[in-house]
């Protein structure tokens, strides 16, 4: 006999034990309840994830539950909030209950390690589409926004750049000598949370590399009404992405893939000393507008795009 939806509920998805005390009441009523500490603000977000849109047919579900709950926790990094709690909505195609053991053990195995609760959600039936809110705390009047960067502030990032976009070619298709360290960061993001915290009064702005460099930071640039311009030779590549570049000649790779999770922010000189995040300096913002791309002296615009669901 097939799950009921709340049975379903029950035997997945109720095996953590609350961790924060601002939780003050998870899964079990109409709605959850928390506290929201003297001195914060509650930093909110949501993100879908849909077959065959953000992963393919088949995906290991493990895999697939890390990720879902990863690129959330991304999202409250870039702007230096501690994860707290999250819902979850899952739309079935059916109950199957391999896929859903695999599924949610990726899922609160993330979440244990970062100390989140899960607190309610909904489930449905439908098309395989997953949904997640995370919230966080953030220190009142610090959250780190893409609104602040200055001319003159130097742009840094996080971790490796295309290692990501890299894992999704090998899935296409491409042969890879190594090909390991790719597709796991492809499927198992890391979400910098640690570094969003650590930026809080040092960064001036700060973006999460979900969609790309160059339109992520694109999006820090428009909303700051700056422009700025990046050291192609200073981009932290990994020897894996540098020869794919080699042998495809796809330099732009690295500048358009999503899916790193690393965090892009900007840093004034004066506090660029103070910075202890393990971070690479990798251009500088402008006072004029546009991006452009300094690739061996020769200094070339630089197109904006990233990842459009509806373009």
């Amino acid at each position: 006999m097939p799950l009921s939806e709340f049975s379903l509920i029950q035997r997945f998805f109720t095996k953590q034990s609350i961790a924060n005390a601002s939780t003050l009441l998870g899964i079990g009523d109409d709605c959850a309840l928390m506290s929201i500490p003297e001195g914060y603000e509650l930093a909110v977000t949501t993100d879908t994830m849909v077959e065959n849109v953000h992963f393919f047919a088949g995906a290991d579900p493990e895999l697939l539950g890390h990720k879902l709950l990863a690129v959330n926790l991304s999202d409250l990094a870039s702007m230096g909030a501690k994860p707290m709690s999250v819902t979850l909505a899952l739309t079935l195609p059916e109950v199957d209950e391999q896929w859903l053991s695999g599924f949610s053990q990726g899922f609160l195995k993330l979440a244990e390690r970062h100390s989140v609760d899960l607190i309610g959600g909904d489930t449905t039936s439908g098309p395989l589409t997953l949904t997640v809110q995370a919230m966080g705390l953030v220190p009142k009047g610090q959250a780190l926004r893409r609104s602040n960067a200055k001319p003159g502030d130097f742009i840094y990032m996080t971790g490796f750049l295309g290692d990501a976009g890299l894992g999704l070619k090998i899935q296409q298709g491409y042969r890879c000598a190594d090909s390991a360290a790719a597709l796991s960061r492809f499927h198992q993001p890391e979400p910098q949370i640690q570094a969003g915290q650590d930026l809080l009064g040092l960064a001036s702005a700060c973006i999460d590399l979900s969609d790309g460099l160059a339109g992520d930071l694109g999006h820090i640039l428009q909303q700051s009404q700056v422009g700025g311009c990046l050291d192609w030779e200073a981009l932290p590549l990994s020897k894996t992405v540098l020869t794919y570049i080699k042998e495809t000649g796809d330099w732009s790779m690295p500048l358009t893939a999503g899916d790193d999770y690393e965090l892009c922010f900007t840093v004034s000189p004066e506090r660029a000393a103070s910075l202890t995040v393990p971070a690479t300096k990798i251009g500088v913002i402008e006072s004029e507008l546009g991006m452009r791309l300094n690739k061996s002296g020769n200094i070339q615009s630089l197109e904006v795009k990233s990842f459009e669901h509806f373009s």
